[in-house]
């Protein structure tokens, strides 16, 4: 049986946009994909510019399922403020890990997607 995907990702460009006002509302979205036949139960440390890190339990995501976590909205108890921040997601199996945002913030929305780093 093949583990595939990484335990550990890291994703330094957190930046977690203002909702605005719109129809859309500006958020960012980790998205974590567990291609293996065992549920993964997932950690995440959260990094800021100005204080210490913060350590939550995002739950797990059965096999061969995928799951997104919105980070504007609260992870085990701890809402993520608005602004910049990082994440390393750590997980019990293997799993494949991409942030994806959609900044409203300006006239011409952007939303784009980045994979993390894995180890």
């Amino acid at each position: 049986m093949s583990d595939y995907g990484k335990k550990i990702w890291f994703f330094p460009d957190g930046d977690l946009p203002n909702p605005g006002d719109g129809e859309l509302m500006g958020h960012e979205s980790l998205v974590l994909l567990n291609p293996n036949e065992q549920d993964a139960d997932v950690s995440l440390t959260i990094y800021f510019t100005d204080r210490d890190p913060v350590v939550l339990h995002a739950g797990s995501i059965g096999a061969e399922r995928v799951r997104c976590i919105r980070t504007n909205e609260p992870i085990d108890g701890f809402q993520i403020p608005f602004g910049q921040y990082a994440i390393k997601v750590e997980s019990t199996v293997g799993v494949i890990a991409q942030i994806g945002r959609m900044d409203v913030t300006q006239p011409n929305l952007a939303f784009y997607t980045t994979m993390g780093f894995g180890t």
